[in-house]
């Protein structure tokens, strides 16, 4: 994948100032982890309801922090570096744009964008205001999934990677209205994290969506899906969130079959993998071999990840570009679901970007027109988001 070009702030020695827009649980989250680490300090907080600001700052134990209801207002009075959105995904294109135009980079939440069209478009806002966008995937910061990455690396080719996950939280609220609530709520941190795990693409899908007896939500609370990536690699999923006893971790529960063996994950613990080489399988080796990551985790790992970006250039895990791939596969797993048939991700990409350009204005728009392609603009056409022959 290509790296885009964002501008960098120069390394001063001094903490990120960090406007954080959202009030709400996971910016508690964001503002302990802004508080924590040494190279950030917060600048202010946003909220469109001044009150859960000012409580939030309060709780925090930063009274002091200036708070308001608009961006463009408080960035003015306070000069902050960056922009952490800890909005609602129906928020995050008129937040992200907002913030880009100030000339601002941008942390986000997942998913990058409600709908993939908007996805498209903060991409290429981003491009055209030569800001970092990046999407705060957090789960990827675990220093057990590092290592089980670690083992994948030294199995060969991988050829199938699968998920399963089965819990059965009682959220209420709007999860349990929702059609798909597994696979738009919570399925795109375990199709991030097998992009990440394998480094492929999406080429298409077949997903079965469905909803047991006993399900307490509206929607589809479980589904299989079974991903074509690229190399010819097969990813499945398979979920539920209305599945009591026995239950995975939040991580799920992890197997990669590969060319020289396997590895295994629990979502909790360290990792263990079997090689084996010769056509009679003799062993290898078999434990818990490969390192494990020593830095943040969580969303304190996303925001140092965000910061070091930011200080040397280095593209991030989560850059805007590529992270439109993670929320592609939940889109078009939605669909496979909806119209019972396998959906090809790449034509899914090209509609999209036709509807983002009927709305799209100014220089977002421009750089819309001046993509060959999606996939081309996305920088994943050269690995191949065509079928495997």
């Amino acid at each position: 994948m290509r790296s885009p070009s964002f501008r960098t702030l120069p390394p001063d020695g001094g903490p990120l100032r960090v406007l954080v827009v959202g009030a709400g649980n996971m910016a508690r989250a964001w503002l302990r982890a802004i508080l924590a680490s040494p190279d950030t300090e917060p600048a202010g907080v946003v909220d469109l309801v001044p009150a859960a600001a000012e409580a939030l700052v309060r709780r925090a134990g930063v009274p002091g922090t200036p708070t308001g209801h608009d961006l463009a207002a408080l960035a003015a009075a306070t000069r902050p570096d960056a922009v952490v959105d800890v909005t609602v995904p129906e928020a995050h294109l008129p937040v992200t744009l907002r913030a880009l135009a100030l000339g601002l980079p941008v942390l986000g939440e997942k998913p990058v964008a409600a709908t993939l069209p908007e996805a498209l478009r903060l991409a290429a806002a981003a491009e055209a205001a030569g800001e970092l966008f990046m999407v705060g995937q957090s789960r990827r910061y675990h220093r057990h999934l590092a290592a089980f990455r670690d083992h994948a690396r030294l199995l060969g080719r991988p050829g199938i990677l699968t998920t399963d996950f089965f819990r059965a939280p009682r959220f209420g609220g709007f999860r349990e209205t929702m059609a798909h609530p597994l696979l738009l709520d919570m399925a795109i941190h375990a199709f991030d994290t097998a992009r990440w795990l394998l480094d492929a693409e999406p080429v298409s899908v077949r997903c079965e969506a469905y909803n047991p007896s006993w399900s307490w939500y509206a929607g589809d609370a479980a589904a299989t899906a079974v991903f074509e990536m690229t190399g010819g690699i097969r990813y499945v999923y398979n979920g539920s969130w209305c599945s009591g006893g026995l239950e995975t971790s939040w991580n799920g529960v992890w197997r990669l079959s590969g060319e020289l063996g396997s590895a295994s994950w629990d979502g909790e613990h360290p990792p263990e993998a079997e090689a084996v080489h010769g056509a009679d399988g003799t062993p290898l080796a078999r434990g818990e071999a490969g390192r494990e990551a020593r830095g943040p985790e969580g969303v304190a790992g996303a925001l140092a990840e965000f910061v070091h970006a930011l200080r040397t250039g280095v593209t991030p895990t989560g850059e805007v570009h590529g992270n439109v791939l993670s929320l592609a596969m939940v889109t078009a797993a939605v669909a496979s679901a909806r119209t019972d048939r396998r959906v090809r991700v790449e034509p899914l990409l090209d509609e999209a970007l036709t509807e983002a350009l009927t709305v799209a204005t100014g220089p977002e728009a421009a750089r819309l027109r001046a993509w060959p392609s999606a996939g081309e603009a996305l920088a994943v056409t050269p690995r191949g988001l065509h079928r495997a022959g």
